[in-house]
């Protein structure tokens, strides 16, 4: 990927932090459970969530708000993140059936693309064009985490260990450096992605003061938008680690986020304590909403 902005005017427009960057509603309070997670954006506009009415499922929410029924996963699964990976596939981490799940969008069968009983609790997903995927894997008893290299022929690898809580997980742009989060330890560490898919040199990215996080996903310049769970907030971080933003939102759970709407310039995200989704505008699109776009060229 070759973002068409130099670095630049890209660090002068988001340090800008436009006033007009607050979140408003998108989808009707209460719909979903306290595990509203996922979320993701189909060709169309369409966005996906779990937990819709009852923990299992997978909603459909229209570019104009209106929530419906999707599909439901197999007995035992409780999606979390969701994740294209091509115009009509999406993955589901399965947190209590220790899975990631494959959905065609168009049929809405779901399969187990992989059975992983090694890990805690499949929790978030990050994807390459190339095809690699990550999956961040929490163990919230004993505040540990670690993070698993997913492969589409059904193969698992474990990529890195002995981590905090990991909860946020996403890929740069340039697709060499792979961000994960800490919830319970405010840390966000950033990798070296090899050419084989392998993490190396990991280092300490930022560390917030207070407050726990959740999702993360970038903009096609390098910022990466982190979702504050508990705060109410989403930060958004420089790709030298600085802090640029703090977007308010309406909810205080903010559990994650994506990228949609007009030229990819809306963000969405997950609310566990409204049990919603809100939206707000961003000026720079998001990466998976230009990883879509190559997706439709393929």
């Amino acid at each position: 990927m070759n973002p068409t902005y130099t670095l630049s005017l890209i660090w002068m427009l988001a340090l800008a932090a436009p006033a007009w960057a607050q979140t408003k509603s998108f989808s009707a309070t209460g719909e979903f459970t306290n595990n509203c997670e996922g979320p993701a954006v189909d060709s169309k506009g369409n966005v996906y969530a779990v937990n819709f009415a009852r923990d299992g499922t997978v909603a459909q929410i229209t570019k104009k708000g209106k929530t419906s029924f999707f599909m439901t996963l197999p007995k035992g699964s409780t999606g979390n993140g969701i994740r294209f990976i091509d115009q009509n596939t999406f993955l589901i981490a399965d947190f209590t059936g220790h899975n990631v799940l494959k959905a065609d969008l168009l049929s809405r069968e779901i399969s187990v693309l992989v059975h992983e009983p090694a890990m805690n609790q499949p929790n978030d997903l990050a994807v390459t064009s190339t095809g690699y995927i990550y999956c961040s894997d929490p163990n919230w008893k004993d505040n540990s985490g670690q993070i698993w290299h997913v492969s589409l022929d059904g193969t698992s690898r474990l990529e890195a260990k002995d981590l905090g809580t990991t909860n946020g997980i996403e890929v740069s742009p340039d697709e060499k450096k792979l961000y994960v989060n800490e919830s319970v330890q405010r840390s966000i560490w950033v990798f070296d992605i090899e050419p084989d898919g392998s993490l190396t040199n990991k280092q300490l990215f930022f560390r917030f003061e207070e407050g726990g996080m959740d999702g993360m996903r970038c903009d096609i310049a390098g910022n990466l938008y982190v979702a504050r769970h508990g705060m109410g907030q989403v930060a958004v971080l420089s790709p030298d680690g600085r802090l640029l933003q703090t977007i308010q939102t309406l909810g205080k759970k903010v559990s994650n986020i994506c990228f949609g709407g007009k030229k990819g310039k809306t963000a969405y995200i997950t609310l566990q304590d409204t049990g919603h989704l809100e939206q707000f505008k961003v000026k720079i699109p998001g990466r998976e909403w230009a990883l879509m776009k190559q997706f439709q060229q393929k």
